[in-house]
């Protein structure tokens, strides 16, 4: 017995055991370390946020910073969580496109545009828009610049160059030029002036423009230095890279599904494909990634077309599919007021604002999602089950559960009605419709009718 206990406790086994022990402890700090890392990087403000998409020119009549936060009270009864501005910095003149140039032509990234005011109207924006619990995020070009920004006659080696040493314009956007992320010393004043407007004005982030075509460890350091001075909120203008979701960005676009919703709208795909969307999602995407879905933005708007033209009558069925999967709902300016024109983008193109015919619902879903754990972003919400044998293509039908709170979302992806029924008693109780606040009894007998792109939202 001695003899094997002596063998159990050799010198040489305590070593291995100690060994063994210290690199599970290692391993496991490491990964503790990675869900430190991982909640930090997320907001808790966000975590059941939505966003709105603020185009400045259009906005109002005076086209100004602030005229726009007139609206501001109006936003915030509406639910409105985060502003997104689009450009607000001085538009290059030389090589401009149209009359007033496009907003991500920049000439200078630490000034405002003088047609829509000055930086101490966007402080005083900012300040009133976290006084009423909201956060502002501007928007960032650091792929390229105007021709005439002051960098490229101080700083032309900050910029690509073909080989016959001309600079260059990514695409056809011929009125601005391409920055060169080779060159340290353009990184840091790009960082610099990032950091300028969280310092300056109290910005809570920003939206990058085409980030997937700016290096990610740019993007990483960039969110190191602003994190700093405070902790900042980042959406990524990608869908290609997952890895600016690692440390640099918070959420990033979900084009795909978008594109899938234009194709069920007009009769190309079906809720089969919403579904397969999602497994691809997850494959690709970690459980803590924030993804923004949309049925309109600024780029869609003005080159694709309305949502009226893209969805007809989907639009609204779609509105519903992209605040209750998971991720986070945007809303771009004037689809509160049923935008029903492609606002020019090198133009004065004033929005109507005569009717709010969907301020109603935006004011609905962005109070569902604030309230119901469920609906809330990533791995803050609840995962997404389908409900139903999936043999009817034509309709979506899916459930989130979180903490107790529950959402199940049914919704006619088609333009003929369709009827949809719960084959079991796996889910079922007292629900109540999230529209209409009515009771709805749901067990295994239950079918609804659905009339051509209509939908039911109801809530535990």
């Amino acid at each position: 017995m001695n003899k094997l206990k002596n063998k159990l406790f050799s010198p040489a086994l305590l070593v291995l055991l100690i060994a063994l022990l210290v690199a599970c402890n290692s391993e496991q700090t490491k990964k503790d370390n990675q869900n430190e890392n991982s909640e930090s990087m997320q907001l808790d403000w966000s975590k059941n946020a939505n966003i709105y998409e603020v185009n400045i020119r259009q906005y109002t009549d005076e086209g100004t910073i602030t005229a726009f936060q007139e609206h501001l009270p109006r936003l915030r009864e509406m639910g409105v969580d985060i502003l997104w501005l689009m450009p607000v910095f001085p538009v290059g003149e030389l090589n401009r496109k149209g009359s007033l140039g496009s907003y991500y032509a920049v000439r200078d990234y630490k000034d405002i545009n003088p047609e829509f005011g000055n930086i101490q109207d966007l402080k005083n924006l900012v300040a009133e828009a976290h006084k009423l619990g909201m956060f502002v995020i501007l928007d960032w070009v650091a792929n390229h610049s105007a021709w005439d920004n002051e960098w490229a006659t101080t700083h032309p080696d900050w910029y690509q160059r073909d080989d016959k040493g001309n600079f260059v314009s990514p695409f056809d956007w011929t009125d601005v030029i391409a920055f060169d992320y080779g060159v340290p010393a353009m990184r840091d004043s790009m960082i610099d002036a990032l950091k300028f407007w969280i310092s300056e004005a109290d910005i809570d982030g920003y939206r990058c423009d085409v980030a997937g075509m700016v290096p990610t460890d740019f993007w990483d350091r960039a969110r190191d230095e602003m994190t700093s001075i405070k902790p900042v909120f980042m959406l990524a203008e990608d869908e290609d890279n997952p890895d600016l979701l690692r440390k640099g960005f918070d959420m990033n676009y979900g084009w795909k599904l978008h594109h899938i919703m234009n194709d069920i709208a007009k009769g190309k795909k079906n809720a089969n494909d919403i579904w397969d969307y999602f497994m691809w999602n997850d494959s690709v995407y970690s459980a803590d990634a924030y993804r923004m879905y949309f049925t309109s933005n600024h780029d869609e708007n003005s080159w694709n077309g309305t949502v009226k033209e893209r969805m007809g009558d989907a639009g609204e069925a779609m509105a519903i599919l992209s605040y209750t999967v998971p991720g986070m709902g945007l809303v771009y300016s004037g689809q509160e007021a049923g935008l029903d024109k492609r606002l020019r983008f090198f133009e004065k193109d004033t929005i109507n604002w005569d009717n709010l015919v969907n301020a109603s619902l935006y004011r609905k879903l962005n109070n569902l999602k604030k309230e119901n754990k469920a609906l809330w972003n990533a791995e803050m919400g609840g995962s997404m089950t389908r409900l139903g044998d999936g043999s009817n293509q034509y309709v979506f039908a899916s459930i989130r559960e979180k903490d107790g709170n529950k959402v199940i979302t049914i919704i006619n992806m088609s333009n003929e009605a369709q009827s949809f029924g719960f084959d079991d008693n796996t889910i079922k109780g007292n629900f109540t419709d999230a529209f209409t606040g009515k009771d709805i009894v749901i067990d295994g007998n239950t079918n609804f009718d659905l009339t051509p792109w209509s939908y039911m939202v109801v809530t535990q």
